[in-house]
């Protein structure tokens, strides 16, 4: 009785199929290269294998039992999925599957946004199936994701502190000094540390960063994380604050802020991070490529 099936029952099988299109053991010799003594051995250990006779041999010629007929059935209908599995497999084996959860620091440059678009698609060019799931968030909360396994990448202006994750240089991103319309020193050409002192200012409370502003001193009464409050709380001419170049242009370009003068500028470095201690999947590695490929293109 056949309970497991092993190489040699599929083997078996492969010469029983062969013998009932050869039309019998004589005329399957050629076929399977073998004479027909062997072939009625290996046709008996089938037999044996299974519990049950699969033809009638003899004068009166080849002919399938009935139980012979519905493995002939069944036995065509495995060797097609046999196929199919290993055409699937193969196909499998040269592309990317699974999913992506990328996490994006908030208010990205537009060349930043068009380098990332030409990243995913170049990935999208791959052999893939992958699905791909984009999360904005401060950098602290993209760290704590990519800690947590809840996200396999993301881009942002990190510490770099944290040992259990990988960063990797994309972008410098320029922050410039501004204050509002509405602000005693709009108007003024010339800026000493003297007249800051006595300024309030917008605080963030990412000291990674903090720790590279040119303009340390001064009151604050304000504090926000995302940039679209700190721009509002410049705005309103009450505070002096640190903002991106490319957030602040078009509120500069119609007169609303203005960058103050002097050397109080810095930049803040991109990086793209990963968790080291997770094995990256396929997936992962290829967008990784294909990320660094589009920011190292001029």
């Amino acid at each position: 009785m056949l309970s497991q099936l092993r190489d040699l029952d599929l083997q078996l099988l492969r010469l029983f199929v062969t013998v009932v299109e050869s039309g019998g053991f004589s005329a399957a010799q050629g076929e399977l290269g073998i004479g027909q003594s062997t072939i009625s051995t290996q046709m008996a250990k089938l037999e044996t294998r299974l519990g049950f006779r699969l033809c009638e041999r003899g004068k009166a010629g080849f002919r399938l039992t009935a139980k012979g007929e519905q493995v002939l059935a069944a036995t065509r209908k495995l060797f097609t999925a046999i196929e199919t599995f290993k055409g699937e497999a193969q196909g499998m084996a040269d592309k990317l599957l699974g999913e992506l959860r990328i996490g994006l620091s908030e208010a990205l440059p537009d060349q930043v946004l068009e380098r990332l678009g030409g990243a995913i698609g170049r990935f999208r060019r791959r052999n893939q199936a992958v699905q791909i799931e984009l999360l904005s968030a401060m950098p602290a909360e993209l760290e704590r994701r990519l800690l947590q396994d809840q996200l396999q990448l993301a881009i942002g202006y990190f510490s770099g502190s944290q040992t259990a994750l990988d960063y990797h240089p994309l972008f410098d991103e320029r922050q410039r000094l501004y204050c509002g319309r509405q602000h005693p020193l709009f108007a003024r050409e010339a800026l000493s540390v003297d007249d800051l002192q006595g300024c309030d200012r917008v605080v963030h409370p990412y000291r990674f960063i903090s720790a590279d502003e040119p303009w340390q001193g001064g009151t604050s009464s304000a504090r926000c994380e995302q940039v679209e409050g700190s721009l509002a709380l410049i705005l309103s001419g009450a505070h002096l604050g640190y903002l991106p170049e490319h957030i602040a242009q078009p509120w500069v370009a119609r007169g609303s802020l203005r960058a103050l003068p002097g050397d109080w500028d810095f930049t803040v470095q991109f990086r793209l991070a990963s968790h080291r201690g997770h094995t990256p999947s396929e997936a992962q590695l290829a967008f990784a490529d294909d990320l660094l490929a589009a920011f190292a293109a001029d």
